[in-house]
């Protein structure tokens, strides 16, 4: 832990340098924080800060930045950043303007983000969950020929014919249907699959016909994204080589800015901060993500994220994603979770 008033030079080297994207000076940090030391106690105070690794500097002579750790422990000590109420009756006004559809709070929610925030705003569809199984009939349509009629989670129903090479009585078909609820009922394809060579070579046929269904099922439930804001990082200068936004570019056209935005353990409404190299993919080193969910209490949820340099305002940032996630969970449950009519207005107070 830091000492009181090492954290307030931490913290005006993290605001200046956010401010003018140039190390920070001592002698700045002194003005800027009014402290009633003397010049060498301050610059006693950066030493320990950059032994310490919370701030780096390019020679010893040069002014500070502050490193990936100085912004962790920055965002870690923040004391719960909210919306100023004016600018959450705004936001709550123009979410109000657009028609009652997802896709519509989605434009609305990635534009107005990356205008506040002034980085780069994503935002996805809910990610339906891996499909499950949930009951299995079979019915004995000639000798060798059965109908599998396959119930998913969800009250989805499919069904598929199955040629087999021996004969199979009703009676056979309606037991081992019974064998095969109990071993699979409410599993996934990746959970079945570890448990398939247990099988009969009979149930093993009919359960590659089951597995079959059931990623047809999970390949039609992708996530759809809606991103704004490449201009605003084209005038970051972490970002005047060329390389840096390109391959920023390539990963969101991968959809692998998306898997980075999943990847993440998160409270169900939470907010998330990733900082620099706490990011897997080397592309984005130089960055941070910052991460919350939106959607229905107990229903597959949607993510939205503001993807920018580690130079980040992280303050405004997470205190705008929390207002814009937690009102579009609103909006979403009052128009898809029963719930009548529409509030006038949302505060975080």
């Amino acid at each position: 832990m830091l000492k009181p008033r090492e954290e307030l030079i931490l913290s005006s080297i993290i605001r200046q340098y956010v401010l003018r994207v140039a190390p920070v000076s001592s002698s700045n940090v002194l003005d800027e924080c009014g402290l009633d030391v003397s010049s060498a106690t301050v610059r006693n105070d950066v030493a320990r800060l950059e032994e310490e690794g919370y701030i780096v500097r390019p020679h010893h002579a040069a002014g500070s930045m502050p490193s990936d750790k100085g912004y962790r422990y920055h965002v870690a000590n923040m004391k719960g950043p909210e919306l100023p109420l004016e600018e959450q009756f705004l936001i709550n006004h123009l979410f109000h303007q657009v028609e009652d559809k997802l896709e519509e709070w989605l434009n609305l929610a990635v534009t107005l983000l990356s205008q506040q925030v002034k980085n780069v705003a994503i935002v996805t569809t809910p990610r339906s969950p891996a499909t499950q199984y949930k009951h299995l009939e079979m019915v004995s349509i000639q000798p060798h020929l059965v109908l599998v009629v396959l119930v998913l989670h969800g009250a989805k129903v499919r069904q598929q014919l199955v040629s087999l090479e021996d004969a199979v009585t009703q009676e056979d078909l309606t037991v081992m249907a019974g064998h095969l609820n109990r071993l699979f009922t409410g599993l996934s394809v990746a959970q079945i699959e570890l448990k398939i060579a247990e099988l009969s070579r009979i149930e093993q046929l009919i359960m590659q016909h089951v597995l079959r269904m059931l990623q047809a099922e999970d390949s039609h439930s992708g996530q759809e994204m809606f991103l704004e804001g490449w201009h605003f990082l084209i005038n970051q200068p972490e970002f005047s080589q060329g390389s840096r936004l390109l391959n920023l570019i390539r990963l969101a056209e991968q959809k692998k800015l998306v898997d980075l935005m999943t990847l993440h353990d998160l409270a169900d409404y939470g907010v998330r901060v990733v900082i620099g190299r706490e990011n897997k993919e080397e592309a984005v080193h130089d960055c941070s993500l910052v991460i919350s969910r939106y959607g229905l209490p107990g229903a597959p949820l949607g993510s939205i994220a503001v993807v920018g340099p580690t130079r980040m305002e992280y303050e405004r940032t997470i205190a705008v994603l929390s207002y814009v996630s937690s009102l579009i969970s609103l909006l979403v449950t009052e128009l898809y979770g029963g719930t009548s009519g529409r509030r006038s207005y949302v505060t975080n107070n």
